[in-house]
């Protein structure tokens, strides 16, 4: 209980700085080296630690106090996640993420939301995500993620 009340804090204080923010003017604030690390992170990393089964390299992208809400509406942590990549090998031809929205904010939260887009021979699997950020100690590290809307194209 106490996890899920931090993490809709965070959501909450989220919304409360891009809506101050955006009544500012000031959308997003970030540099050209963290929008580069970054779309590193979700569009290379992430994925090839699923892709390679690399739980070394999940470890460093995920905080310790990771959530995760699959679209089934299930949730899971660090250590779940961990051995969930251990067991599930990825079986498909292609994958790339498309970021709809970068922002970070002045708090050092920053938001990742986009589609990916998983290719497994003439099907395309497409589904929704949304990623909260913390810069700690000059290091990004994932603390939440949701993953919605998975449809499969023909």
């Amino acid at each position: 209980m106490k996890n899920l009340i931090l993490l809709l804090f965070i959501f909450m204080l989220s919304f409360s700085c891009d809506q101050q923010n955006s009544e500012m003017g000031q959308t997003s604030i970030i540099s050209a080296e963290d929008q580069k690390i970054l779309r590193n992170f979700k569009e290379v990393q992430w994925p090839k630690a699923y892709r390679e089964q690399d739980t070394v390299l999940l470890d460093k992208i995920l905080g310790n106090d990771f959530q995760m809400i699959d679209d089934a509406g299930n949730w899971s942590d660090k250590t779940k996640e961990l051995e969930w990549i251990k067991e599930n090998a990825m079986e498909n031809d292609s994958f790339f993420y498309e970021i709809k929205r970068l922002d970070v904010l002045p708090n050092g939260t920053a938001l990742i939301c986009g589609t990916g887009h998983i290719f497994n021979d003439s099907t395309e699997t497409i589904y929704q995500s949304s990623n909260v950020l913390i810069k700690r100690k000059g290091a990004w590290k994932a603390v939440a993620s949701h993953v919605s809307g998975i449809n499969k194209l023909d």
